[in-house]
């Protein structure tokens, strides 16, 4: 996680950013996945156009579009009106209920997993807080201690880490679970073999396993029998080569 300090306020407009078919009809959309990119942990200025912490993500949000292309889900980013996180005001959980405000208005109730990646990861985890959140697939997570894990109570999480990330701390995420699964929530890592923080070291592995882990909890794919038992949290994460490979679209 990078710092700076900087003034000024973020974009208005919508936080919910539609990339798939479905906006063009989105009444009649049966479910959502929202994207939540990384940041800083301090910057009040907003992202900026050529922002990478978002472009790593669109290979996932547009692999997630194409593998429920037929199940009727809309796929949407979350715009961050700031660049950070900034402490108390936790400003990408703001947006990302924002944008699930946004996105009852354009749907109605539906079934909703959020997938953030490092501090959006952390903003997911607190926005699961929402009835209409479901689940939670969070990449590299930012978990600084003590992170709250009673806003997970009846959600189901999945977590990406691998333990060569020098950025955010595998062993933080792992030990979140075991609190979440405390809480009450339904939890399960996966440990991936390569990638860091950046997760570009086999991408398409990383966005294979998001896909199945996306697709399992939405209820438009199967889940895994391995994914399945790596439910039963015993604090000790599921290899990622132990899941089967997502269909291709």
């Amino acid at each position: 996680m990078g710092a700076t300090a900087a003034g000024g306020a973020g974009p208005a407009g919508p936080a919910l950013v539609p990339i798939n078919g479905s906006s063009r009809r989105p009444h009649g959309a049966k479910a959502a996945v929202l994207i939540l990119h990384g940041g800083r942990a301090d910057a009040l200025e907003p992202p900026p156009r050529l922002n990478l912490p978002a472009w790593r993500m669109r290979p996932f949000a547009a692999a997630i579009a194409r593998a429920t292309a037929a199940e009727g889900v809309l796929v949407a980013h979350v715009r961050y009106r700031h660049r950070g996180w900034n402490g108390h005001h936790a400003h990408p959980v703001a947006d990302a209920y924002r944008a699930l405000d946004e996105l009852r208005a354009l749907t109605g109730p539906v079934p909703v997993v959020l997938v953030g990646h490092s501090l959006g990861g952390r903003a997911a985890l607190r926005a699961a807080a929402d009835p209409q959140v479901t689940g939670v697939v969070a990449l590299a997570p930012w978990l600084p201690s003590p992170e709250p894990a009673a806003p997970l109570r009846d959600c189901t999480v999945v977590a990406l880490h691998d333990e060569a990330d020098r950025v955010t701390s595998a062993a933080a995420t792992w030990a979140f679970l075991t609190r979440a699964q405390q809480a009450g929530a339904r939890v399960a890592g996966i440990g991936m073999p390569t990638g860091a923080h950046a997760m570009m070291r086999q991408a398409r592995l990383w966005h294979r396993v998001t896909i199945v882990a996306t697709t399992a909890l939405l209820g438009t794919g199967p889940c895994p029998s391995p994914l399945a038992a790596g439910f039963t949290w015993t604090g000790r994460p599921l290899p990622a080569l132990s899941l089967p490979q997502s269909p291709r679209r």
